[in-house]
């Protein structure tokens, strides 16, 4: 059965509860649309793709040298050479005892031939060719196969498949000039409050840069999400209902964070409950712990208040966020990415709850991955995840783990 938001009133729950109940937000992907191969990239597979052609489309040579029938002449170091083959030609004329062309690689192998020897092992005299050691030769050597990387009919890639580098490269392969993948989830996200200065703007003596909103913004670009950059909406109610009811109108998700927590009687609460419906929890994790959920307009357009310490920030957006919009683009990969390391350090957590460190992790003579801490983990200390290529999930059960313990990682993205 799954948890419904407005359900769970105001009692303290597991990361996993929450993730569970955010994800109920929404009711499956969003609509799927053509896009072309050049605009694929990042985006997800809305149908599965079957190969329509046999890679590669012919048996042909995997490096230049001549083709012949070993079969045929196995142990032969003479051969008769009958004409050449080169990349993008064929040659019809099937090759008779004792007969090679000269191939070059790539080039479709000719009626007859299972085999390609190199140049290097060659000696030519006129039209004959002669094998330096022919011992050495296999049978089938330096020929790849057709369909030996996707046969015709072949799955190559599943539906809920997020498109990289490689994934391009392989529809290009396949002769697919465009795909159908379900659309960018649009994510409305704005800043408030008297004391948000926006970058490149004097800083007050008691003013904050708005940094939230742009850490955030990176986050949703990496998952896939077309951001819709409110910016920051001062603290009145009549502008804030009438920003939010216009992101209700034109997102697929609405996110902030600070400034909505069920203790804090502000404009931007007040207002969210006006364009409609709340619910606020406490979250067993740290950084983290307060979270508002809910629905905004007649679309009931998901919403979701986020902590406004800017580390606490990122990890709930990556514990909660980031599985949302995996589900409005299909994947089926929801959970967060974890693995394991060994713990360089002792660490320290607290039963009940889930603790979430920035750490670096690293390889060893051995392979063995060990993981320590960035250093000094306060929910304010954004430098923190600068420095940090995972986080180390601590899980509510243990209270504290040793050196040379093994922990769960999430592995971060990083351009670097």
């Amino acid at each position: 059965m799954t948890l419904s938001c407005f359900d769970l009133d105001e009692r303290t729950l597991s990361p996993d509860e929450a993730r569970e109940a955010l994800l109920g937000l929404v009711s499956g992907p969003l609509p799927a649309e053509s896009v072309s191969l050049g605009a694929l990239h990042g985006r997800v597979l809305a149908v599965a793709l079957d190969s329509p052609i046999d890679v590669p489309q012919n048996t042909n040579a995997a490096m230049d040298g001549i083709a012949l029938a070993w079969t045929s002449g196995e142990g032969t170091s003479r051969w008769h050479r009958v004409g050449e083959v080169l990349a993008g030609r064929r040659r019809e004329t099937p090759l008779g005892p004792g007969e090679c062309v000269t191939i070059t690689t790539g080039a479709p192998l000719p009626p007859g031939a299972d085999t390609v020897i190199m140049g290097e092992q060659l000696n030519a005299y006129g039209d004959a060719v002669e094998v330096e050691r022919p011992e050495t030769v296999r049978l089938g050597q330096n020929v790849r196969q057709a369909g030996e990387d996707i046969a015709r009919g072949q799955r190559a890639l599943a539906a809920g498949t997020r498109l990289g580098a490689a994934e391009l490269g392989l529809l290009a392969s396949l002769g697919f000039a465009e795909a159908a993948v379900h659309r960018r989830p649009r994510v409305a996200i704005f800043s408030t409050g008297d004391e948000v200065t926006a970058p490149g703007e004097p800083l007050p003596a008691a003013g904050i840069h708005d940094a939230n909103r742009f850490s955030l913004a990176g986050l949703l670009t990496e998952h896939g999400a077309e951001v819709i950059d409110l910016g920051i909406l001062a603290d009145d109610r009549d502008a804030l209902v009438a920003s939010l009811d216009g992101a209700a109108r034109h997102a697929d998700l609405v996110l902030t964070s600070g400034g909505v927590s069920a203790g804090q009687a502000d404009y931007t609460r007040q207002a969210l409950e006006s364009v409609g419906r709340l619910a606020f929890w406490r979250i067993a994790l740290r950084p983290g712990r307060p979270l508002a959920c809910g629905t905004l307009g007649e679309r009931e357009v998901p919403f979701i208040g986020l902590p406004g310490n800017p580390v606490a920030a990122m990890v709930t957006c990556l514990q909660f966020v980031a599985p949302l919009l995996k589900r409005l683009q299909g994947r089926h990969d929801l959970a967060p990415r974890r693995e394991t390391a060994l713990a360089e350090v002792a660490l320290t957590g607290r039963v009940g709850r889930t603790d979430f460190l920035r750490a670096t992790c690293r390889s060893d003579a051995e392979g063995r991955r060990w993981v320590r801490p960035t250093g000094a983990q306060g929910s304010g200390i954004l430098s923190s995840m600068v420095a940090a290529d995972c986080l180390i999930e601590i899980d509510a059960a243990r209270a504290a783990v040793e050196p040379g313990e093994p922990v769960v990682i999430q592995p971060l993205f990083r351009l670097t």
